[in-house]
């Protein structure tokens, strides 16, 4: 008996191998999101571009990979990208080398409505990543009176915004006294990274360049003071900014 009951638990827990993985297996079934053709190497020739991805679940929308194939008669290529929800490629032009370059988006799902992003290019036919700008100036200070300061470069005057209408909130969160000074010196507002790119063409001779968003809020995510829009341009292979604007919330 002690055998035969050896034997059955054996079965049974190759039976729950087996079964576990044949749900993984299909779990982690690639699936073709959509196909490009783009010229994407310069030889006047449209590549195949191929995006793919795999779910989270069988019964998610959410990709936990993603990557694209690319391909020609002579070569082939993969790009790797992270994870997200409805995931797509644009083919422009944005460092400026005759050749049309990729970029990558994808909703992250977050509440705080960002997005992932990657740009790549095919130089002489290696795969080449081009890191996407990032704002190095920004910041945001609490003021005394119930004022915020933001500044948006390092030459640009600061920015003075009255946030007396918030004043009972940021007394109960300790931030301010109720005269109106600070608690304490030098409190920082909260600023998101850059949340949303989006392809922008500078001018018929320029070409084309990206436009970001990025939040800027006060004592807590919810608490929205305003968005920074930047107007960025690759030159000399560094982002450079050519307009940055503060848009107060409403």
């Amino acid at each position: 008996m002690k055998g035969k009951h050896t034997f059955f638990i054996l079965c049974s827990v190759l039976l729950l191998v087996f079964v576990s993985s044949s749900i993984i297996a299909e779990e982690a079934k690639p699936s073709l999101i959509k196909t490009y053709r783009a010229d994407v190497t310069g030889d006047n020739h449209p590549e195949t571009i191929k995006l793919m991805g795999t779910f989270f679940s069988a019964d998610s929308t959410y990709y936990r990979e993603i990557w694209a194939e690319i391909s020609n008669n002579d070569n082939q290529w993969k790009i790797s990208y992270n994870g997200g929800y409805d995931p797509y490629l644009q083919f422009v032009d944005l460092n400026h080398d005759g050749i049309k370059d990729i970029f990558y988006q994808s909703a992250t799902g977050g509440s705080g409505g960002l997005y992932n992003y990657q740009l790549n290019t095919i130089i002489h036919t290696q795969m080449e990543k081009i890191p996407l700008p990032k704002q190095k100036y920004l910041s945001g200070n609490f003021q005394p009176d119930f004022k915020v300061n933001i500044t948006l470069t390092a030459t640009s005057k600061p920015i003075t915004i009255d946030v007396k209408n918030r004043a009972q909130d940021y007394i109960r969160l300790g931030i301010y006294n109720k005269d109106g000074s600070l608690h304490s010196q030098n409190q920082s507002v909260m600023i998101d990274p850059i949340a949303f790119f989006e392809v922008f063409k500078i001018s018929d001779s320029k070409g084309y360049g990206l436009k970001s968003y990025q939040q800027i809020s006060g004592a807590y995510h919810a608490d929205q003071l305003g968005t920074v829009e930047t107007i960025w341009y690759f030159e000399d292979g560094n982002w450079i900014i050519l307009k940055t604007k503060w848009v107060p919330s409403k």
